[in-house]
């Protein structure tokens, strides 16, 4: 089998020889110096070669033996050298591959640093500062700090423990004293205890990324209060391949596998970063500093085109919010690091894509993602207005649909907080909410409106809900709604008789009524059919448990439907739809229920049964019978196997009277009350 070439002197180029060592390819590791040769370990098949080459030399090694493809792994700034392999390489006709180092890094916030295209030009900068400086860009390069003796007095320089390294610092006039021959990466507590031990007033770095040990040299310098001189990677820009890629690119020109023989290769930084950001209001100025850093550094954003403005003039910018069309646009994204930034308005975690998103990308395993959170329109509101909100309901109607959707729940969150914050969608909602309020009783609620906070528009409203009928302008509002006269929820069920709008319409007494929906077992968001309503007494008192619970109202004679509507409005209850309507025919078309109170059937049980099991064959179902055919219906049905966990209770309650000066006991007629879930096995 041909064999492969590395040239090397970094960790990614040793990662490379020890993959191909354990997958039994044959293969020669170039390095410059000594030290590299040291440090390199002996690999199986693995032949190192030590010395510089020029490029004349490179070819004629390059065609010594039956090679391949040669893999370029030398450091990110030995620029000249990796020039040179590739020439060679095109001049021999060899498959040149360049395993690149990742340099990208988190340093956006991280202490003060001042950037440089060059050695020479960083050099230029030392002589306008005082103080000793730590040099950590290597002995390569060194001649060129030391051109201004004022300059050269203040270096501390690190350098690698080999003769080579050594040998430079002195030929350069290097004190002893002042050369640290030290092999790295360095934790930051090392660097730390070197720049304090020193005396450092200035760190220089080459920007090396996470295999260099960029980022503890940062946190160190910004823990000891001094600035970084960073000079930038000259090959950040150009094309290269990650380990992995490599490995597979040379997999395909030996035609074995390497990746599975040799183990997974681990990433020690995924290539691409991804910001999920909650960019508050909208107003560049009430971005969190952590948001403003990530959306400076990104080089790809996304987001509504409103949003895009606070991209940086360089990064690319794609007007999209939703995963299927930023996911394909990720994975298309060209070979080496990214920094993503995918923005969304409010908070990440208040009624926000931001969740799903995640769900997303952590699902397609694309890159590294980080959840930024922003400042809500909720809390800057609160701050304007000086009204606490840990207290308070907090809800949306913003992009949540038809009124329907969202009505009964928010009417029920003002009737019982007395603070109650809405995101909104515009004027219109604002004016809606004010007749919402008039409409469930609520007028003596005031309203703070929020308008375009933060920008410059911003305005502070005070209103009375007869008063949201004023506003017409467009823009984005947010609304406080505070209820000085809030209720307190009963945590049982039980009204009297008196408080329904009856006239003479048979209504279930107080006392079936407890123990028909104690029978029922609700639950929250369950859809309850009141079938033969009467007054609509029973749904009433279910809708008033939960406004999460959908009620349907079912009454055939027009007088009875007139006087639910009337309840339902005098309790302010919009989670009941009231039908016109005969079961079984009136709800065939209405939602799958979970429960259903039968309180006039008509003569059409059995059929009326029939329809809520093909609707849902769990349906919990309470029954009331005065009538024998109505008792004989039920016993039937109990016979024929249409049930689970059947009971049934006769109650007769019986109420004191006062005639004159006594009070005497009379009886309401009897009631059977049927209870069970459905559970046929053929209709």
């Amino acid at each position: 089998m041909r064999k492969v070439l590395i040239y090397s002197g970094t960790t990614e180029g040793r990662e490379l020889a020890e993959h191909l060592s354990a997958a039994g390819i044959e293969c020669t590791v170039s390095v410059a110096t000594e030290y590299g040769e040291l440090v390199m370990p002996e690999l199986p098949g693995v032949q190192v070669h030590q010395g510089r080459m020029r490029e004349e030399e490179m070819e004629a090694f390059m065609k010594s033996s039956n090679y391949a493809a040669v893999v370029d792994a030398t450091h990110p700034f030995a620029t000249e050298v990796s020039e040179n392999i590739r020439a060679a390489a095109q001049k021999v006709c060899l498959s040149y591959l360049r395993l690149k180092r990742d340099t990208a890094s988190s340093d956006y916030g991280i202490g003060e640093k001042k950037y440089f295209s060059d050695a020479a030009q960083c050099a230029a900068a030392l002589e306008s500062m005082s103080g000793n400086i730590l040099l950590t860009t290597g002995s390569k390069e060194l001649a060129v700090f030391c051109r201004e003796e004022e300059v050269k007095e203040r270096l501390f320089v690190r350098v690698l423990p080999g003769m080579e390294s050594i040998r430079l610092c002195e030929e350069q006039g290097i004190a002893g004293k002042h050369i640290l021959a030290m092999q790295g990466p360095f934790s930051e507590e090392l660097n730390l205890a070197l720049i304090r031990q020193f005396d450092i007033k200035c760190l220089v770095t080459k920007e090396s990324g996470s295999a260099g040990g960029y980022t503890e040299k940062l946190e160190a310098a910004k823990k000891a209060g001094i600035p970084v001189y960073v000079i930038v990677n000259p090959e950040k820009q150009s094309s290269g391949f990650t380990l992995k890629n490599v490995l597979r690119r040379l997999e395909e020109l030996l035609g074995c596998r390497i990746l599975t023989a040799s183990g997974p290769v681990k990433d020690k930084e995924r290539k691409i970063k991804i910001a999920l950001i909650g960019i508050g209001m909208g107003n560049p100025d009430t971005l969190t500093v952590a948001a403003k850093n990530e959306i400076a550094q990104a080089d790809v954003v996304f987001g509504a085109k409103r949003m895009l403005s606070l991209a940086g003039k360089n990064a690319e910018k794609y007007p999209y919010y939703l995963a299927e069309d930023i996911l394909p646009c990720l994975r298309n994204l060209p070979e080496g690091p990214h920094r993503v930034a995918i923005l969304f308005s409010g908070d990440t975690g208040f009624y926000s894509g931001c969740s799903k998103m995640k769900e997303k990308l952590d699902a397609a395993d694309i890159g590294e993602v980080t959840v930024y959170p922003g400042i809500s329109s909720i809390s800057y509101l609160a701050a304007r207005t000086g009204i606490s909100w840990q207290d308070a309901k907090i809800m949306s109607i913003h992009g949540r649909g038809e009124e329907k959707e969202w009505r009964a729940s928010v009417v029920d969150a003002i009737r019982y907080h007395q603070k109650t914050f809405l995101l909104m969608s515009g004027a219109q909602n604002v004016q809606r909410i004010g007749q919402i309020l008039m409409e469930s009783g609520l007028k003596d609620c005031i309203l703070w409106i929020g308008y375009e906070l933060s920008y410059p528009k911003e305005r502070i409203l005070k209103l009375t809900p007869d008063e949201c009928g004023s506003i017409t302008e467009e823009g984005l509002y947010t609304c406080l709604v505070c209820n000085p006269a809030k209720q307190k929820r009963a945590v049982t069920h039980g009204w009297k008789d008196e408080v329904f709008v009856r006239d003479k319409v048979p209504m279930t007494k107080e006392e079936i009524r407890e123990i028909s929906i104690s029978k029922l077992h609700l639950r929250e968001d369950a859809v309850v059919y009141d079938i033969g309503s009467g007054t609509g007494s029973i749904a009433m008192e279910i809708a008033a448990r939960s406004s999460s619970i959908q009620v349907y109202a079912i009454e055939k004679k027009p007088q009875a439907v007139e006087l639910i509507e009337e309840n339902r409005k005098k309790f302010g209850l919009d989670n009941v739809q009231v039908l016109e309507a005969e079961a079984p025919g009136g709800i065939v078309d209405l939602e799958a229920p979970t429960h259903a109170f039968i309180g006039g059937s008509s003569g059409n049980l059995k059929e009326i049964l029939m329809i809520l099991y093909r609707k849902n064959p769990k349906t919990r179902i309470v029954i009331n019978a005065i009538s024998m055919e109505t008792i004989g219906e039920i016993s039937n049905l109990l016979k024929e196997g249409w049930v689970n966990d059947p009971e049934v209770v006769w109650v007769q309650a019986s109420r004191s009277k006062a005639i004159g000066s006594y009070h005497l006991m009379q009886a309401e007629n009897p009631v059977m009350i049927a209870s069970f879930t459905l559970e046929r096995k053929e209709v």
